[in-house]
C-alpha cells in the first residue's frame, strides 16, 4: 500500500481507501452483489466498509461454474392466511422434473434471507431450477421444494409474529396434504444468510421433524451486543438471543446430517467458525474464499441441494 492509502482493485486501477468507503455508502446494495439477500449487510450496517474493500482486493472473487439443468418441473404459488404470523403469507411449491401434483416426495423447506420473500429465496435461480440441477453431470434425486414469506425476524417468534410456527404448524401441513413430506417421506431444510441461520435454528428446535439441514453463509452472531448493533430487530432481548443462539444449542444437531458453507471474508464468518467447532464430527463443512455475496451463494447452492437429495431421497427411487 502506498502512502496515500490506495488499494489495487480487481480491474487494475488504484482506488483511494477513503473514496472507496464514501462510494460504498452511496452504492452499497450494488457492491454487495447479492440482490435482496445482500440488504442484510448494507441496510443494517454490518461492516459495509470492510465488504467493499474485500471486493476491491479480490477476496470476494469466487469461481461459479455455469449451472446445468434438466427440463424443469412445475411450480405453483399461492397465499394463505397465517395465524402464526397474523397476516397473509405468500408461498411457492416446486416439483422436480417428471413429477407434479399427486407425486409423493420428500420435501425441502427453503428459508429466504433478510429483505427477501418466497419468490427470491435462492441466488440466481428459481426453486424449480434448483430441483432440476445437474451436479457433476447427474440429476438430483427427486424431492419437492417449498418456500414461504417469513419476514425479517430471523425465523423465530417475535411479538405478534412467529415465522417458525408458520413453517412447522401451517406450511408443512399444507404440503403434507399434497403428499409432500408425508411419512415415510422425510423433510429437510435449507437457507441462505438469515435463512441459513433459520434453517439451523429450526433443525435444532425440531430435530424430530427435519432429517437434514444445509446452511449457506448463515447469519450467525457471536453475542447479543453484536447482533443488536447490526440489527436491533433480530432479537428482542439478551434472553431471546440466548434462547435462539444456534451455537450454544448445536448439541441438538448431533444426530442430524448438517452441511454448512461460509466465505472466509464473510462478516458472519467468526460466528460460523464458533458453530463449526461445536458441530458433530460428521458435519460437512466448507470454509473457502468468498464474501457474503451472490457469487459465493451461487457457488454453494448445487452442493447444498446435492447433499439434501442424498439424505432425503433413497437411491432406490433415483
Amino acid at each position: 500500500m502506498d502512502p496515500a492509502g490506495a488499494v489495487e482493485s480487481e480491474t487494475g486501477p488504484r482506488v483511494n481507501r477513503r473514496r472507496a468507503l464514501a462510494w460504498m455508502a452511496g452504492t452499497a446494495a450494488t457492491v454487495v452483489g447479492a440482490g435482496a439477500l445482500g440488504t442484510e449487510l448494507v441496510s443494517r450496517g454490518v461492516l459495509p466498509g470492510q465488504q467493499v474493500l474485500r471486493q476491491l482486493e479480490g477476496a470476494c472473487a469466487v469461481s461459479v461454474p455455469k449451472a446445468v439443468f434438466s427440463g424443469l418441473g412445475p411450480a405453483f404459488s399461492g397465499r394463505f392466511a397465517s395465524q402464526a404470523r397474523r397476516r397473509t403469507v405468500g408461498y411457492t411449491i416446486a416439483y422436480p422434473p417428471g413429477h407434479g401434483p399427486g407425486s409423493n416426495l420428500p420435501l425441502v423447506v427453503a428459508l429466504h434471507g433478510f429483505g427477501a420473500n418466497h419468490g427470491d429465496v435462492l441466488s440466481g435461480m428459481s426453486l424449480a431450477q434448483a430441483l432440476a440441477l445437474r451436479v457433476d453431470g447427474a440429476p438430483l434425486r427427486p424431492m419437492a421444494l417449498v418456500a414461504a414469506d417469513g419476514g425479517g425476524g430471523y425465523w423465530h417468534a417475535h411479538r405478534g409474529d412467529d415465522p417458525m410456527a408458520m413453517v412447522v404448524e401451517e406450511l408443512i401441513p399444507r404440503c403434507r396434504e399434497r403428499g409432500l413430506g408425508l411419512a415415510p417421506q422425510p423433510i429437510g431444510i435449507m437457507g441462505v444468510s438469515m435463512g441459513g441461520y433459520g434453517a439451523l435454528l429450526m433443525a435444532e428446535k425440531h430435530p424430530e421433524l427435519f432429517v437434514a439441514v444445509a446452511a449457506i453463509s448463515p447469519a450467525v452472531w457471536t453475542s447479543y451486543g453484536e447482533a443488536r448493533g447490526a440489527n436491533a430487530g433480530a432479537y428482542s432481548s439478551a434472553s431471546d438471543f440466548a434462547a435462539n443462539d444456534v451455537v450454544s444449542h448445536a448439541q441438538a444437531l448431533h444426530r442430524t446430517p448438517v452441511r454448512v458453507a461460509s466465505g472466509l471474508s464473510d462478516p458472519f464468518h467468526p460466528g460460523v467458525v464458533a458453530l463449526v467447532k461445536v458441530l458433530a464430527p460428521g458435519a460437512v463443512i466448507d470454509l473457502s474464499p468468498g464474501c457474503h455475496s451472490g457469487p459465493f451463494f451461487r457457488s454453494q447452492e448445487p452442493a447444498s441441494f446435492s447433499f439434501l437429495s442424498r439424505h432425503l431421497a433413497p437411491s432406490t427411487v433415483f
